[in-house]
């Protein structure tokens, strides 16, 4: 005879769409990509199924394995991958969330991938990184046009094919990148790494090089080029490093240890040494930093997306809880506390889709010429990064503690989101180095500023909190010190994410945002507080909440 039963618990948060999500789509139609509504559709189909999201919980609890030697101690230097890795891997490569966008014509291409990105990701946040990699690498990989000409097809094909096999001869290529060393982490100029000169390699078209040291952080290790830098004779250069030479050998490229990380745990990071790694240069010597740095921009755009994704999965977990979960008498959604940070939580991440497909939009168009939109992403990608990827831990955490002891259960998948949070804001240049790269386009670019505030002006007059905002990021911005950077780029995305919700966002979310995160002048008591809950009075919760309610099927 059964002792319990079970009831007041919310049913899976399966068989949903997590493309149903309006300010994503809005803007994915609003930035050029409205052609792809219908596939970015059938991926969030796919995303909310309980078969991927079985997949992503099987390739977290099964973490890659490093097999330096095989059994008769022949150095081998594979990464093993649980079954589930590969088939996530597999539907990413297929709906062209890699390096697709760059040979795709069709203006918004680079937008509909960026909404790919941020819906895939949901399924599991680390096989996104070898993605993003492959992504990234292709504005760095130009400045060797033979290269590009050579690599860029397969590096863009729809094929997943995993291997340790020479690049020419695989349907398709994935990326990684491998910069920091343990003397210098983001002091890249400080790296040890020594590449010589060899004979001319007049089949790939770009000058070889042997590559000899110590690499603290390769990310993708499993892949099958990388870029690197390396102090050549001419100063710190930038190479595309094969995994498998052309002859079929493996490359010199010793897998040390994978690291024990925080989160990401599915996918790979390792500490690498190379012995005369067969590598080609890419840019020009002693142009190293500026030749990768493109690679790196572009990352960080996914950082961005990424951060969306989790904080859209955080509280569309938590709304759903919530809608189904009762305690004194009513339903957790309808207590208007709950409701409040429920709301919060909401805004948060609506606010930070808007602005990471705004990003898409103008990486988009700056890769088909726009100088302008150029110019704007570089400063409000900058901005943008430092302060959404600083929010992103205590969203999740707060977003975990709306299932209070269910949400600290590994089953809910809340710690792993949980443990996920913290990785944007290192990758690809910590909270300082981004605040830094913001505060360096503000004052040494001034076509960068200007594009900026040309955004910002576009919703002039719409709101008064926002009009204020602006006009006190102009004041501040006369005292634009390395020690007030972090203050500065927290002012500018604030602004930025404010205008692009009043001026396309629901009336209501653009409200509570602009009441909460840039009034600042006491017309809003009692104000924000510190912690997520906290809006001020005669914020409409009940209208935000149901925005990011799933609408899971019955049964």
């Amino acid at each position: 005879m059964p002792t319990h039963e079970v009831f007041n618990q919310p049913p899976p948060l399966t068989g949903y769409d997590v493309a149903d999500d309006p300010a994503m789509l809005s803007a994915l139609r609003r930035e050029g990509a409205g052609w792809a509504e219908d596939a970015i559709r059938e991926l969030g189909r796919l995303a909310g199924s309980a078969q991927a999201q079985e997949q992503g919980r099987q390739a977290n609890e099964n973490p890659p394995k490093l097999r330096t030697h095989d059994r008769f101690g022949n150095r081998v230097d594979e990464v093993e991958f649980h079954p589930a890795w590969h088939e996530l891997m597999t539907v990413a490569v297929r709906h062209g969330l890699h390096a697709a966008p760059w040979r795709d014509s069709r203006p918004g291409a680079h937008v509909a991938r960026a909404a790919g990105f941020y819906v895939w990701g949901a399924a599991d946040a680390g096989h996104c990184c070898p993605v993003s990699m492959t992504y990234a690498v292709v504005p760095a990989l130009r400045h060797a046009p033979a290269l590009a000409a050579r690599f860029e097809p397969l590096l863009a094909a729809p094929e997943y094919d995993f291997g340790l096999r020479p690049a020419e001869i695989k349907r398709g290529l994935l990326a990684g990148m491998s910069m920091t060393e343990k003397q210098g982490g983001s002091d890249v100029r400080a790296n040890t790494t020594r590449a010589v000169a060899v004979q001319g390699d007049g089949e790939t078209g770009g000058a070889s090089y042997l590559l000899t040291g110590h690499k603290w952080f390769t990310s993708a290790p499993m892949g099958d080029l990388f870029m690197v830098l390396a102090q050549a004779p001419g100063g710190l250069s930038c190479f595309l490093l094969p995994r498998v030479r052309p002859d079929g050998t493996l490359n010199g490229m010793r897998l040390q240890r994978l690291k024990d990380k925080l989160g990401n745990r599915s996918n790979a990071s390792a500490e690498v040494e190379y012995d005369e790694a067969l590598a080609w240069l890419v840019g020009e010597e002693g142009r190293g930093v500026r030749t990768i740095i493109e690679m790196v921009n572009v990352t960080r755009l996914d950082c961005v997306l990424g951060t969306a994704t989790g904080m859209r999965a955080g509280v569309t977990m938590a709304a759903h809880h919530a809608a189904h979960r009762t305690a004194f008498g009513r339903k957790l959604a309808d207590q208007p506390l709950m409701a409040g940070v429920l709301a919060d939580l909401a805004i948060e991440s609506e606010a930070t889709t808007m602005a990471a497909l705004r990003l898409a939009g103008a990486t988009d168009r700056a890769a088909r010429g726009d100088e302008q939109e150029a110019a704007f992403r570089r400063l409000a990608l900058a901005a943008t990064k430092y302060w959404v990827c600083k929010r992103a831990p205590a969203h999740a955490a707060e977003a975990l503690e709306c299932l209070g002891g269910n949400g600290y259960v590994e089953e809910s998948g809340m710690p792993r989101l949980y443990r996920e949070a913290p990785l944007a804001s290192i990758w690809e240049g910590s909270g300082n180095v981004a605040a830094l790269d913001a505060l360096r386009a503000l004052t040494r670019q001034p076509e960068s500023a200007e594009a900026f505030f040309g955004e910002l002006d576009q919703a002039a007059g719409a709101d008064r909190r926002l009009d204020q905002a602006v006009i006190r990021l102009r004041k501040e911005l006369s005292d634009p010190s390395e020690a007030r950077a972090r203050h500065l780029a927290e002012a500018m995305a604030l602004a930025l994410q404010g205008a692009l919700l009043v001026r396309y966002g629901d009336p209501a979310v653009a409200d509570a945002f602009a009441a909460s995160r840039l009034a600042d002048d006491g017309a809003s008591a009692p104000g924000w507080g510190r912690a997520f809950g906290t809006l001020p009075s005669g914020t409409d919760t009940a209208a935000i909440v149901r925005r990011a309610t799933p609408a899971v099927p019955a049964g």
